[in-house]
Protein backbone atom coordinates (compact mmCIF):
# COMPACT_ATOMS: atom_id res chain seq x y z
CA UNK A 1 0.00 0.00 0.00
CA UNK A 2 2.95 1.98 0.76
CA UNK A 3 4.09 2.70 -2.70
CA UNK A 4 0.84 3.29 -4.06
CA UNK A 5 0.16 6.35 -1.45
CA UNK A 6 4.26 7.52 -2.77
CA UNK A 7 2.85 7.23 -6.21
CA UNK A 8 -0.38 9.27 -5.74
CA UNK A 9 1.44 12.43 -3.51
CA UNK A 10 4.18 11.93 -6.62
CA UNK A 11 1.54 12.79 -8.87
CA UNK A 12 -1.08 15.54 -6.48
CA UNK A 13 2.37 17.28 -5.96
CA UNK A 14 2.82 17.67 -9.12
CA UNK A 15 -0.51 19.06 -9.92
CA UNK A 16 -0.46 21.37 -7.01
CA UNK A 17 3.14 23.15 -8.00
CA UNK A 18 1.78 23.83 -11.48
CA UNK A 19 -1.73 25.55 -10.20
CA UNK A 20 0.89 27.49 -7.46
CA UNK A 21 0.65 31.45 -8.24
CA UNK A 22 2.16 34.57 -6.60
CA UNK A 23 -0.61 35.09 -4.46
CA UNK A 24 1.87 35.50 -1.51
CA UNK A 25 -0.53 34.59 1.46
CA UNK A 26 2.51 33.44 3.50
CA UNK A 27 3.68 36.85 3.20
CA UNK A 28 0.15 38.53 3.91
CA UNK A 29 -0.84 36.63 6.84
CA UNK A 30 -0.15 38.18 10.07
CA UNK A 31 -1.62 39.70 13.78
CA UNK A 32 -2.55 42.44 12.27
CA UNK A 33 -6.09 42.39 10.34
CA UNK A 34 -4.57 46.00 8.79
CA UNK A 35 -1.22 44.65 7.91
CA UNK A 36 -2.97 41.65 5.67
CA UNK A 37 -5.86 43.46 4.23
CA UNK A 38 -2.96 45.67 2.82
CA UNK A 39 -0.91 42.87 1.50
CA UNK A 40 -4.03 41.17 -0.09
CA UNK A 41 -4.51 44.50 -1.82
CA UNK A 42 -1.29 44.68 -3.13
CA UNK A 43 -1.29 41.26 -4.53
CA UNK A 44 -4.57 41.59 -6.06
CA UNK A 45 -3.83 45.01 -7.34
CA UNK A 46 -0.72 43.88 -8.81
CA UNK A 47 -2.66 41.06 -10.84
CA UNK A 48 -5.28 43.33 -12.02
CA UNK A 49 -3.59 46.20 -13.47
CA UNK A 50 -1.39 43.89 -15.03
CA UNK A 51 -4.64 42.10 -17.03
CA UNK A 52 -5.44 45.10 -18.13
CA UNK A 53 -2.30 45.84 -19.74
CA UNK A 54 -1.92 42.87 -21.03
CA UNK A 55 -5.10 42.03 -22.82
CA UNK A 56 -4.77 43.59 -26.56
CA UNK A 57 -6.59 45.93 -27.25
CA UNK A 58 -8.63 44.04 -30.31
CA UNK A 59 -9.44 41.58 -27.61
CA UNK A 60 -10.75 43.72 -24.77
CA UNK A 61 -14.36 43.54 -26.90
CA UNK A 62 -14.46 39.54 -25.98
CA UNK A 63 -16.80 37.39 -24.39
CA UNK A 64 -16.84 33.85 -23.19
CA UNK A 65 -20.34 34.10 -24.33
CA UNK A 66 -23.42 36.29 -24.93
CA UNK A 67 -24.80 36.52 -21.26
CA UNK A 68 -21.62 38.10 -19.88
CA UNK A 69 -19.88 40.89 -19.60
CA UNK A 70 -16.97 41.60 -22.43
CA UNK A 71 -13.33 41.66 -21.21
CA UNK A 72 -13.37 45.71 -21.20
CA UNK A 73 -16.72 45.66 -19.19
CA UNK A 74 -15.14 43.84 -16.60
CA UNK A 75 -12.41 46.04 -15.85
CA UNK A 76 -14.91 49.04 -16.52
CA UNK A 77 -16.79 47.11 -13.46
CA UNK A 78 -14.01 46.24 -11.57
CA UNK A 79 -12.57 49.95 -11.54
CA UNK A 80 -15.96 51.28 -10.76
CA UNK A 81 -15.91 49.00 -7.50
CA UNK A 82 -12.84 50.22 -6.29
CA UNK A 83 -13.62 54.00 -6.55
CA UNK A 84 -17.08 53.07 -5.06
CA UNK A 85 -15.70 50.87 -2.05
CA UNK A 86 -12.46 52.68 -1.19
CA UNK A 87 -14.77 55.82 -1.18
CA UNK A 88 -17.10 54.17 1.27
CA UNK A 89 -14.22 52.94 3.48
CA UNK A 90 -12.94 56.75 3.63
CA UNK A 91 -16.44 58.24 4.26
CA UNK A 92 -16.19 60.54 1.31
CA UNK A 93 -17.86 60.50 -1.79
CA UNK A 94 -16.36 58.40 -5.04
CA UNK A 95 -13.70 61.11 -7.17
CA UNK A 96 -14.45 59.81 -10.08
CA UNK A 97 -18.59 60.19 -11.43
CA UNK A 98 -18.19 58.11 -14.86
CA UNK A 99 -19.50 54.56 -15.66
CA UNK A 100 -16.35 52.82 -16.58
CA UNK A 101 -18.51 49.67 -17.56
CA UNK A 102 -19.68 51.46 -20.60
CA UNK A 103 -16.27 52.65 -21.58
CA UNK A 104 -14.54 49.92 -24.60
CA UNK A 105 -11.10 51.64 -25.32
CA UNK A 106 -8.63 49.73 -23.47
CA UNK A 107 -6.06 53.26 -23.27
CA UNK A 108 -8.93 54.65 -21.01
CA UNK A 109 -10.14 51.83 -18.97
CA UNK A 110 -6.29 50.87 -18.09
CA UNK A 111 -5.96 54.30 -16.84
CA UNK A 112 -9.22 54.21 -14.86
CA UNK A 113 -8.46 51.14 -13.09
CA UNK A 114 -4.77 52.16 -12.54
CA UNK A 115 -6.31 55.63 -11.05
CA UNK A 116 -8.62 53.60 -9.00
CA UNK A 117 -6.08 51.17 -7.51
CA UNK A 118 -3.70 54.07 -6.82
CA UNK A 119 -7.10 56.05 -5.05
CA UNK A 120 -7.65 52.29 -2.94
CA UNK A 121 -3.52 52.45 -1.65
CA UNK A 122 -4.97 55.56 0.10
CA UNK A 123 -7.76 53.45 2.08
CA UNK A 124 -6.20 50.66 2.25
CA UNK A 125 -2.82 52.63 3.89
CA UNK A 126 -4.53 54.52 6.09
CA UNK A 127 -6.27 51.28 7.78
CA UNK A 128 -4.53 50.52 11.49
CA UNK A 129 -5.76 47.85 13.80
CA UNK A 130 -7.41 51.14 15.54
CA UNK A 131 -9.77 52.38 12.78
CA UNK A 132 -10.35 49.03 11.37
CA UNK A 133 -13.29 48.30 13.03
CA UNK A 134 -14.40 52.21 12.96
CA UNK A 135 -18.19 52.06 11.19
CA UNK A 136 -18.38 53.49 7.37
CA UNK A 137 -21.71 55.12 6.93
CA UNK A 138 -22.52 53.66 3.38
CA UNK A 139 -23.17 56.05 -0.06
CA UNK A 140 -26.05 57.04 -1.60
CA UNK A 141 -26.71 53.46 -3.22
CA UNK A 142 -26.05 51.48 -1.13
CA UNK A 143 -28.46 50.05 1.67
CA UNK A 144 -28.56 51.65 4.77
CA UNK A 145 -26.13 49.68 7.02
CA UNK A 146 -22.83 50.01 8.84
CA UNK A 147 -19.77 48.44 8.71
CA UNK A 148 -16.15 48.87 9.58
CA UNK A 149 -14.06 50.13 7.47
CA UNK A 150 -11.36 47.11 7.25
CA UNK A 151 -14.95 45.41 6.46
CA UNK A 152 -15.66 47.16 3.55
CA UNK A 153 -11.65 47.06 2.34
CA UNK A 154 -11.75 42.57 3.10
CA UNK A 155 -15.24 42.87 0.54
CA UNK A 156 -13.44 45.08 -1.73
CA UNK A 157 -10.29 42.73 -1.93
CA UNK A 158 -12.75 39.51 -2.47
CA UNK A 159 -14.89 41.39 -5.03
CA UNK A 160 -10.89 42.12 -6.87
CA UNK A 161 -10.36 38.59 -6.33
CA UNK A 162 -13.57 36.99 -7.61
CA UNK A 163 -13.45 39.09 -10.88
CA UNK A 164 -9.56 38.23 -10.86
CA UNK A 165 -10.67 35.02 -11.60
CA UNK A 166 -13.00 35.67 -14.46
CA UNK A 167 -10.00 37.77 -15.63
CA UNK A 168 -8.11 34.37 -15.78
CA UNK A 169 -10.57 32.21 -17.86
CA UNK A 170 -10.92 35.22 -20.12
CA UNK A 171 -6.91 35.75 -20.71
CA UNK A 172 -6.22 31.79 -21.04
CA UNK A 173 -9.26 31.53 -23.26
CA UNK A 174 -7.31 34.09 -25.67
CA UNK A 175 -4.72 32.06 -25.02
CA UNK A 176 -2.58 34.46 -22.77
CA UNK A 177 -1.39 33.33 -19.46
CA UNK A 178 -2.06 35.13 -16.65
CA UNK A 179 0.15 37.53 -14.58
CA UNK A 180 -0.14 35.40 -11.60
CA UNK A 181 0.77 32.51 -13.47
CA UNK A 182 3.53 34.37 -15.82
CA UNK A 183 5.73 35.39 -12.96
CA UNK A 184 6.10 32.30 -11.08
CA UNK A 185 6.61 30.37 -14.64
Amino acid sequence: MRPILLLALTCCSGAALAQTTDGGYADALSPSLAASIQAMHATIRRDLLESSQGMPAEEYPFKPSTEVRSFAQLIGHVADANFFFCSMAQGTQPPVNRNFEQVADKATLVKALSDALSYCDAAYQGTTDANFNNPQLPLAGARNTQAGRGTVLLFNTTHNNEHYGNIVVYLRLKGHVPPSTARTQ
